[in-house]
């Protein structure tokens, strides 16, 4: 009976997370129309979690954020919790649960969610008392690789170094560095706010069309302050101005709440006065968490689907003159080339990133305002699976991609050693070489085997099984499918606001 009662208490603990830099700032100035580009960069997490664990923890986000994308009901908590409870029996089983329950120290489920909420970061990650020693030597660390200072030119916070790394020098005009978060789990950019303006580091978000930062007035959900952060409000900014009116974004991790305002904001020097945004006056834990890095998210989708009801800032900036066109375009570098070359690129494509013979563009078949393209053909090995009429919503927000239940098995039936996992996941050889391809208006983009194999099955054994990046979920259509960062690492992405067009190309 105590065990049981322990396992229920750590499982609500792990499910409640699921529902999972800088520079000086720049003055406001005009520009001519021109396109701005944001170097990318890649992130390590160090994480205390079996790979088993995580991988189902990506898995129910994933789930989740699409059934809210496709408008289907969600996978129930029930549901959900199920999903954990078999995953940490398998790789865990009674006797490590119950290890881990006493050394976290998790307290009683009746006692509250909320403090539950607290010990964990957004991607699942206990949260660790970071000393101030550490702050200072993972702050000297950063210093001597080139990074940058904190968000207001001042030392990095402490709490907030662990998950990120710094862009390289921009080697073109109009740039900024941008970080990733984790292991290419977010993909952020420093974006001043307010008068004097301030640094604030934004998650970039292809999958939404919302702009948001917290308030100076913000309150967890999971109690207290809204973290380690950067704020914004009448006691930062001058030209700061409340609306009176609210809103509210749920995301498949996550969810917030707050004020509509207008203020100024600049994207690599490129003004846009008195823009429209929120402040968040509410959060949950996956955002307030002094172990989340960013300050706030930036949506890229079209702003048909913002909660806000207001134009995103590309849309802004291209309505405004700043940039040609309301384009946005990704190109996404990958963790184990350590190569942190990746790019986010406003109002043009950088054709110095991709091969421009290869160049395809789409009609976006989304009708509701995020980024979706109807499929050619799906191959292994250069065999086609037969999966044809399929669409793909392509969102930088997701890990994965996530597929109904009888394509992913199609496709892994052709992967020499791949297996169900009877969980809806599955596994490959670590070292896979077999070559998954998605082609689209019939030009053919491979996947990297490395980004098919997500992580060893046993952290000890990585030349074993490896947990797929491809998995299932029956939350979307029975032909949609959502892919994420497991494909988009391997393509040139870009979104154009005015044509409803997406367009990819193959890297160079």
């Amino acid at each position: 009976m105590q065990l049981s009662h322990c396992l229920s208490t750590l499982l609500a603990g792990v499910l409640l997370m699921l529902s999972t830099q800088v520079v000086e700032a720049a003055p406001f100035v005009e520009r001519q129309p021109n396109f701005v580009t944001l170097p990318l960069k890649r992130v390590e997490m160090t994480r205390d979690v079996h790979p088993q664990i995580y991988l189902q923890q990506h898995m129910n986000r994933a789930n989740r954020r699409l059934a809210r994308m496709t408008g289907r009901d969600e996978p129930t908590r029930r549901e959900l919790q199920d999903k954990l409870e078999r995953r940490i029996l398998e790789v865990e089983g009674p006797e490590g649960l119950e290890k881990r329950f006493n050394r976290m120290g998790v307290p009683r489920y009746l006692e509250g969610e909320s403090r539950l909420e607290k010990r964990y970061n957004r991607l699942g990650v206990p949260i660790r008392h970071k000393t101030a020693a550490k702050g200072a030597s993972l702050l000297a660390a950063n210093k001597g690789k080139g990074g940058k200072s904190g968000k207001s030119g001042g030392p990095l916070d402490d709490t907030n170094t662990a998950d990120i790394t710094f862009a390289n020098t921009p080697s073109t005009d109009n740039t900024l560095g941008l970080d990733i978060e984790a292991q290419d789990v977010g993909y952020m950019a420093v974006v001043q706010m307010g008068t004097p303006p301030q640094d604030f580091l934004i998650l970039m978000d292809s999958g939404s069309a919302d702009l948001w930062v917290g308030s100076e007035n913000c309150q967890s959900q999971g109690g207290g302050g809204c973290g380690n952060h950067k704020f914004l409000g009448t006691q930062s900014s001058s030209s700061f101005v409340d609306t009176q009116k609210t809103f509210k974004v749920t995301y498949g991790t996550g969810q917030v709440s707050g004020d509509i305002v207008q203020d100024d904001i600049s994207i690599a020097g490129l003004t846009l006065n008195a823009h429209t945004f929120g402040v968040a006056t509410s959060e949950s834990v996956d955002f307030s968490s002094d172990d989340t890095p960013f300050d706030g998210l930036m949506g890229l989708a079209q702003s048909s689907l913002s909660e806000q009801d207001t134009p995103t800032p590309i849309e802004s900036l291209a309505s405004a003159g700043l940039v040609p066109d309301s384009i946005v375009s990704y190109k996404i570098s990958r963790l184990a080339d350590n190569k942190n070359d990746g790019e986010i690129t406003f109002g043009a494509l950088d054709t110095t990133k991709f091969d421009p013979n290869t160049l395809v563009t789409v009609p976006n078949v989304n009708t509701q305002g995020f980024w979706e393209a109807a499929l050619d053909a799906a191959t292994v090995n250069g065999v086609d699976t037969g999966l044809t009429g399929r669409t793909t919503i392509l969102d930088t927000g997701t890990t994965l991609m996530v597929l109904p239940a009888s394509d992913a098995q199609t496709i892994h039936n052709q992967i020499q050693g791949a297996q169900s996992d009877g969980q809806g996941g599955f596994t490959v050889p670590c070292n896979l070489t077999d070559s998954v391809a998605l082609t689209y208006n019939g030009q053919v983009f491979a996947i990297d085997p490395r980004d098919i194999a997500f992580s060893p099955v046993d952290p000890n054994n990585p030349s074993g099984d490896c947990t797929s990046g491809i998995t299932s979920g029956n939350i979307g259509g029975a032909t949609e499918w959502l892919v994420g960062d497991v494909f988009l690492k391997n393509a040139y992405f870009s979104t154009d606001v005015s044509k409803n067009t997406v367009s990819l190309a193959t890297l160079v």
